[in-house]
């Protein structure tokens, strides 16, 4: 299973200090946690993609781009690529460079996005929000699948034999999960390409998640992919850890109180009690989040988010630090112990894409009419 961090890249006033950092202080503290945690030997660094203050994270892949380049293990991702308001033939070009750069070291969520306004700075109706997402992904696999493609919709103007470039590497497009906190539709997109589904459950009670998931499973098996408990699955949440439990609550209380991110709304205790927010200790970290098994079923991938609220740059390589030795080594091995052989552990890898893909193609030869 894989174990990972991801950023919404908030630019949040420190409510201990006063201080705010700038747009640059922010971008530069992204770069230094995601190499950190690198370093740390997480699996996953993931960045959302926002356009709007007061996020910074408007460009993944020049951020993914770059660190490609100074980390060595870690899979660069996005906790949101918006397939909304993006352009497929940006989003494939850009994706497929992203792939090539990294040697296949990346895969990526598609996301709709939740900020209104968003959509017509991109000339697009939120309104349509669906159709988008169903329309413009559909393309998007063709732009990768396919060497030229004709192509005409609703959202974009037609096209006439293009290709897309740089082409996917080994000649296999990245992976795709698609993440969604309450659209169906979204889960029934995944489900019907066999791609991964991330349920972002950071704000909901998991009895919500546990229907998401529920839909997609059965949709993937409806699709005739497999069993429905060997679909990929991913779901987000946050923690903020200290070794003593009361220690974390008292750090932790002024930046929930006065984050906007969390709306002041319920109280941290409300909060804590319905959400995967989990404040307290490594061990209470594991007690709750290796029991989201019982409510899902074997998954394979789990971001945190843990660099938000306007926390101090040094705070989040500490809590880097306490995930990585301390929680996830004990989750891992809880969760491997208890997942059957026939599902998997991991989503795929770019190598065993490329594997399948060739053995695919070697059995269509085979079986394939010889030519007189």
């Amino acid at each position: 299973m894989q174990f990972g961090i991801f950023s919404v890249s908030d630019v949040t006033t420190d409510p201990t200090t006063g201080e705010t950092p700038d747009d640059t202080q922010r971008v530069r503290s992204m770069l230094t946690i995601a190499q950190h945690a690198d370093q740390a030997g997480l699996d996953v660094f993931a960045t959302g993609e926002h356009h709007n203050p007061p996020f910074v994270a408007s460009s993944p892949t020049t951020m993914l781009g770059y660190l490609a380049g100074v980390t060595k293990d870690i899979i660069l991702s996005t906790s949101t690529t918006l397939i909304t308001t993006n352009d497929p033939v940006k989003i494939a070009e850009d994706y497929a460079m992203l792939q090539v750069i990294s040697g296949g070291r990346m895969d990526l969520m598609m996301g709709r996005g939740n900020t209104g306004p968003v959509y017509p700075w991109f000339g697009q109706d939120i309104r349509q929000g669906i159709p988008l997402a169903i329309e413009n992904y559909a393309l998007l696999r063709r732009l990768w699948e396919e060497d030229v493609v004709d192509w005409e919709g609703n959202f974009r103007t037609p096209l006439r034999g293009f290709t897309a470039t740089p082409r996917p590497l080994d000649g296999v497009p990245p992976f795709v999960w698609h993440g969604s906190i309450r659209s169906p539709e979204i889960a029934e997109q995944a489900a019907y390409y066999s791609d991964g589904f991330f349920h972002n459950n950071i704000f909901w009670p998991m009895s919500h998640t546990k229907q998401m998931v529920r839909f997609y499973r059965q949709r993937f098996e409806h699709y005739g992919h497999g069993p429905a408990d060997t679909a990929i699955v991913g779901l987000g949440g946050q923690v903020f850890m200290r070794k003593n439990s009361q220690d974390a609550w008292n750090e932790f209380r002024p930046y929930f109180d006065n984050a906007p991110v969390y709306g002041h709304g319920p109280s941290m205790e409300d909060f804590t009690a319905t959400t995967p927010l989990t404040v307290g200790s490594p061990q209470q970290v594991i007690d709750r989040y290796a029991s989201m098994r019982e409510d899902v079923g074997d998954y394979q991938r789990q971001l945190f988010l843990i660099d938000h609220a306007g926390l101090p740059l040094k705070t989040v390589l500490e809590q880097i630090d306490l995930l990585a030795e301390e929680v996830v080594p004990v989750l891992r091995k809880e969760m491997e112990a208890k997942r059957p052989e026939h599902v998997p552990a991991n989503p795929p890898s770019h190598a065993e894409r490329v594997a399948a893909a060739r053995a695919k193609a070697a059995e269509d030869k085979a079986g394939a009419p010889a030519v007189s």
